[in-house]
C-alpha cells in the first residue's frame, strides 16, 4: 500500500509504502508525516475509503471509530471529500501523478524498507525543491517553511498504532500470530493471552506482564524462538523425568532415597545416579536393588556403582548368568500393561472326563 498525504498550502508531499493496507499501517502512515513535517494541519480531506468512512446517506457520515480516537488524540478535524467529486481532491491526485512520473520510473529496491529509504530521500530532496505550484518562482521547501509554524503541535505522546489480538495458548508454548509461530515461556501455555504488533517487534503480555518479545516475522509458517524459552522447557522435563525416576525406586526399593539423600550431600548429579539405579532395578529385578543398595550404604559407598559390584557379586554367587537387558516400548501402555487375573477354574474344563464333545450326527 502507498500512503500519500499532500499539504494544501506548500504541497509538501509525504510518500510510505506499506505490506498491507490495514488500519494500524494507515495511521503510521498518518504519524509518519506529522514526524516527517514536526506537526499537522488542522482539517485533513479523505477519500471515501473504509479506513475513514464506514458509511454515508446523504449529508449524515459515520466515521470509523478508530479514526475519530486518533483524530481527536491529534484535534483535527476529519472531513472526507464528496462523492464523485475529484475537484475536491486534485491537489492529491495532482501529488500521485507526479510521484508516478517522477519516483517511479526506472527505479529498483531490494525491499520494503529500502523503498522507503528512497522515497524519503525523494520527499526530502527532488520533491521538494520543485517549483511550488501557486507560485513557481518559490520552491515546495521555501514555502513550507512559512507554511509549518503554523502547523498544530504534536502531542507529548503518540497514538497507540501496535495491533492487539488476544490468543489461545495450546499445549506447545508459542502465540500463532500474523500465520507465525512465536515461542513464550513454558509456565504460560493452555492459557489466554495478548499480542501487540508494531512493524518491528512482537510482543506477548499475561495482562499487564510482558513475558515474551521477538522480531517480527513476515515469512508464513515460521516458527520464531527465544533460546532461553526453549532452555527452560528442556531443564523442566528434565527435572520431571527425574522426579518419576526417585518415585518409581521408592517404591521398589525404599532405601534407595537414603542412598540419593547421601549422594546429593557429596554433589553427585542426582539425574544420572537416577538413570543408573533405574537401569539396574531393570536388569536385576526389585528385591535384588535393595539388598545390593544396603550394601552399599553399609560400607559408606552411596553411589550406583557399588550398587551395581554388590549385585554382580551375589550374582556370582548363585552362579547365575549376566542378565541381559531387555529393551522395552517407550509407550507406556505396551510398557506396563493392565495383566486382570484369569479364572483358574476353566482349566478343569479341560481334564472334566464328564464332559464330553458332542457332535453333530
Amino acid at each position: 500500500m502507498a500512503f500519500v498525504m499532500v499539504l494544501s498550502y506548500s504541497r509538501r508531499i509525504f510518500l510510505r509504502f506499506f505490506l498491507d493496507a490495514r488500519m494500524e499501517n494507515f495511521l503510521r502512515g498518518h504519524q509518519a508525516a506529522f514526524d516527517a513535517w514536526k506537526g499537522l494541519p488542522r482539517v485533513l480531506l479523505y477519500d471515501n475509503l473504509k479506513s475513514a468512512v464506514l458509511e454515508r446517506r446523504g449529508a449524515a457520515i459515520r466515521f470509523h471509530p478508530t479514526l475519530l480516537a486518533f483524530a481527536d488524540h491529534y484535534h483535527y478535524e476529519p472531513r472526507p471529500v464528496a462523492v464523485a467529486r475529484g475537484n475536491e481532491k486534485g491537489r492529491v491526485e495532482r501529488a500521485i501523478r507526479y510521484i508516478r512520473d517522477n519516483f517511479w520510473p526506472a527505479r529498483s529496491f531490494a525491499d520494503l524498507d529500502d523503498l522507503n529509504a528512497q522515497s524519503q530521500a525523494w520527499c526530502e530532496g527532488p520533491a521538494l525543491e520543485r517549483p511550488c505550484p501557486e507560485d513557481r518562482a518559490l520552491s515546495v521547501r521555501s514555502v513550507f517553511v512559512a507554511e509549518q509554524p503554523r502547523l498544530l503541535a504534536l502531542p507529548d505522546n503518540a497514538f497507540p498504532t501496535d495491533e492487539q489480538v488476544v490468543v489461545r495458548v495450546g499445549k506447545t508454548p508459542y502465540v500463532r500470530f500474523d500465520r507465525n509461530d512465536y515461542s513464550v515461556p513454558h509456565t504460560h501455555v493452555r492459557r489466554s493471552l495478548t499480542v501487540l504488533a508494531s512493524p518491528t517487534q512482537v510482543r506477548v503480555l499475561d495482562g499487564l506482564e510482558q513475558i515474551a518479545h521477538h522480531r517480527r516475522s513476515y515469512d508464513r509458517a515460521a516458527q520464531i524462538e527465544n533460546p532461553a524459552h526453549i532452555q527452560a522447557l528442556i531443564d523442566y522435563k528434565r527435572a520431571g523425568s527425574a522426579h518419576r525416576g526417585v518415585d518409581r525406586l521408592a517404591a521398589v526399593a525404599p532405601n534407595s532415597r537414603d542412598l540419593l539423600t547421601h549422594a546429593a550431600e557429596r554433589g553427585e548429579n542426582l539425574g544420572t545416579l537416577t538413570a543408573m539405579l533405574l537401569r539396574l532395578l531393570d536388569q536385576y529385578g526389585a528385591q535384588e536393588l535393595q539388598l545390593a543398595i544396603t550394601d552399599a550404604l553399609e560400607r559408606g559407598v552411596p553411589h550406583p556403582t557399588a550398587v551395581r559390584i554388590a549385585l554382580e557379586r551375589r550374582r556370582d554367587e548363585r552362579g547365575a548368568v549376566p542378565p541381559l537387558p531387555v529393551p522395552l516400548s517407550a509407550d507406556a501402555r505396551r510398557r506396563d500393561p493392565v495383566v486382570r487375573t484369569h479364572d483358574l477354574a476353566s482349566y478343569d474344563t479341560l481334564t472334566n472326563p464328564t464332559i464330553s464333545d458332542e457332535s453333530s450326527p
